[in-house]
């Protein structure tokens, strides 16, 4: 094996190790994220495009390079003059196993430098919607609290609403019980006064005719008194 097929063979381990640790069920998502965001991955987050396209681009000239080495010893020719010679033969097969091996190791490299950029991605975004879920359920809890503590206020409100009514009732009948004692009270005051006032009239009446009364005895005391005094001058 070449140099750049060992060092392809190599690379296609490195995936395959690197994709059966990214694909373990026993690391959560969010732990991945951890990793992900480690300095030196930011440090290097401005090379890992260029570094992918590259790979994908080395990977595909391999590839290539690798099936047209298939085509070419696979072709008939070659190998009708091949069974003339052994070991021509032989080495004909030798050059196609090569090339075969070749064409696996560029093709599955190139397919699992794929897997690899896709499950890192689908890992990022399943830890972003895990945050995501995590936050939102946080926000229900706190939601479902508040509704809670609303309704809660909402009943003791209620309560204290339906307390101050019973209240204001009883002091609205205490009222107006005071306000019917009141009432038949300033009716009593107001019949009291109408017969005080009705007395006050008839004492007024009887007044002004006892004043009469004076006033027709004193003039008959002073024509007594004149008629007195008439009969003393003439007996004298």
């Amino acid at each position: 094996m070449t140099l750049q097929w060992t060092a392809v063979a190599f690379f296609l381990y490195v995936e395959i190790g690197i994709n059966i640790i990214l694909c373990a069920p026993f690391v959560s998502a969010q732990r991945w994220r951890m990793v992900f965001s480690w300095r030196i991955w930011r440090w290097l987050s401005p090379y890992w495009n260029k570094c992918f396209f590259t790979m994908i681009m080395v990977l595909i000239v391999l590839f290539l390079d690798a099936a047209r080495e298939v085509h070419k010893y696979s072709n008939p020719e070659p190998m009708q003059e091949a069974q003339v010679n052994a070991n021509l033969f032989d080495h004909l097969h030798m050059r196609l196993f090569r090339a075969q091996r070749n064409l696996y190791i560029s093709g599955f490299s190139l397919f699992l430098w794929l897997v690899m950029r896709r499950v890192i991605v689908l890992i990022n975004q399943v830890a972003v919607a895990a945050e995501n879920n995590a936050g939102l359920q946080a926000q229900m809890e706190s939601a479902a609290k508040a509704a809670n503590k609303h309704q809660e206020d909402n009943r003791v409100l209620k309560q204290a609403l339906s307390d101050e009514e019973k209240v204001i009732s009883e002091k609205n009948h205490q009222l107006k019980i005071e306000v019917e004692s009141l009432s038949s009270q300033l009716k009593v005051a107001k019949e009291a006064v109408q017969k005080s006032h009705t007395e006050m009239e008839a004492m007024g009446r009887q007044a002004k005719g006892l004043a009469k009364e004076y006033d027709r005895l004193l003039s008959e005391h002073h024509q007594l008194q004149n008629l007195q005094s008439a009969s003393d001058k003439k007996i004298q």
